[in-house]
């Protein structure tokens, strides 16, 4: 067997051939279990490794319509320097909009500009890679605050995937999901949290803290039906981009999470709730195991096609990272992982926005590199920033817009300056940007009052 440096140790399996009856604590299999890999390391061995390459990405698309909203995005040909292909990466995502398609066709059309106007310029791809969640949280609200400006009431999930070589970074509002099947493993991880006023009690808290009221629909004779939902507005999501009628305690900022897999590739489904309303992660990922990722997509929306019937926008996107030297993603295996393996492969999520629904039970040999889903946006953005190039002007994190030290606000600081802020930290805010981040804590309101 060929051996690679970054494949894990396969020694705890065969420990548990070895000794069935073995049983270890959880206090000895977590001093046993790895530690994370930080992502500087893990390039540099595919610097120093030459039979590491870049891998190749194969997609395909498919969808059926019933209301019109869904609409997704595909572009495998970016580039971090234009002009230079060894700086490509893809972008693949899913708006699920509802109310209307105004907010999911211009989110489409401005999300990934403002995601990579937040990052710095003449930067290495390490650091491309580590400024990338930040400029995900900034390209979010950026895009939602000019929506909200045009004065529309619709709004949309959103699903925003990068792959940069064998690391791939997903943002997620709403209730659109992205899936990793592991080729090595077999095991099917959730990359995204589901915002769901219905199934996220961490997310209710925050919109009544903030706020929203929270209940279900009221019908003659009192009686409530359907889903949680968010009052004013009636949206039974709490986070999305758009939804001006509703309040901005419905936020948009996403959660990011950033993994590396091993070089033997794995299949991501990025799908509308039409899916996953009819199927599990699982079962759409069994349901197209070794099938190419065209056909894949397709029977993925025949299942859910077959197990619901269209009762809601139905799309999917699959997206296969292959090695470089194999011309189709390798079988996956069906062998199931046993616990000890997954305590020792796998990284439990620590801090999801919700951890009942996003745990990964295993995760092969998958690094996990970062996972934040707060919604406040100061905790998102970092201290970090610093003034822009000519002395004394300060950036706005969120819009990228040069400000006068006047104007530049710390995020980090009360209504007014205390005794105990620190207006030099960052990241710093301009005016516009600090009113939006302030009215999604329930600190002021988010427009005015409007008297009926």
């Amino acid at each position: 067997m060929q051996s690679n440096e970054e494949t894990p140790n396969v020694w705890p399996y065969l420990l548990d051939l070895r000794f069935p009856s073995l049983h270890l604590s959880t206090a000895e299999v977590s001093r046993m279990k790895p530690p994370l890999v930080p992502l500087a390391t893990l390039i540099g061995r595919e610097l120093r490794n030459e039979k590491v390459e870049k891998p190749f990405v194969k997609f395909g698309q498919a969808a059926l319509a019933k209301k019109g909203e869904d609409y997704f995005l595909v572009k495998s040909d970016c580039q971090r320097i234009p002009g230079n292909p060894a700086t490509s990466f893809s972008v693949f995502a899913i708006f699920d909009g509802h109310n209307g398609i105004s907010a999911a066709i211009f989110v489409k059309e401005n999300l990934l500009g403002n995601i990579l106007n937040a990052i710095p310029q003449r930067i290495s791809r390490e650091e491309w890679l580590q400024a990338l969640p930040r400029a995900l949280v900034a390209g979010f609200v950026k895009t939602d605050i000019e929506f909200q400006q045009r004065g529309e009431t619709s709004g949309t999930t959103v699903t925003f995937v990068v792959i940069d070589g064998w690391t791939v970074t997903v943002a997620s509002v709403g209730d659109s999901r992205c899936i990793l099947d592991d080729t090595q493993g077999g095991v099917v991880s959730l990359l995204t949290v589901d915002h769901r006023l219905e199934e996220n009690v961490e997310e209710r808290e925050r919109v009544t803290a903030s706020g929203g009221e929270v209940g279900r629909l009221n019908v003659f004779g009192g009686n409530e039906v359907g889903p949680l939902r968010c009052w004013p507005g009636g949206l039974c999501l709490s986070r999305s981009i758009g939804d001006t009628d509703v309040g901005e305690f419905i936020v948009p900022i996403p959660h990011v999470k950033q993994v590396k897999l091993s070089n033997a590739g794995g299949r991501l489904i990025i799908a509308s709730d039409g899916i996953w309303d009819a199927l599990s992660s699982d079962m759409a990922a069994k349901s197209c195991r070794g099938l190419p990722a065209d056909l894949a997509a397709k029977l993925v929306v025949k299942e859910a096609l077959r197990s619901r019937g269209l009762k809601d926008d139905t799309t999917c996107l699959v997206v296969d990272i292959i090695p470089s030297d194999q011309p189709v993603l390798p079988p996956t295996p069906r062998k199931k992982q046993n616990a000890l393996s997954s305590f020792l492969f796998g990284k439990i999520s620590q801090n999801s926005t919700n951890k009942t629904t996003n745990k990964l039970s295993a995760v092969g040999v998958v690094e996990e590199l970062f996972e934040e889903g707060s919604a406040m946006l100061a905790e998102r953005l970092g201290k970090d920033f610093p003034m822009s190039a000519n002395s004394g002007i300060f950036k706005c994190a969120v819009c990228q817009i040069d400000q006068p030290p006047a104007e530049g606000i710390t995020a980090n600081s009360g209504p007014f300056f205390s005794p105990a802020s620190k207006p030099w930290e960052g990241p710093f805010l301009c005016n516009k940007c600090r009113k939006k981040k302030d009215a999604m804590e329930g600190k002021r309101p988010s427009r005015p009052t409007v008297a009926t």
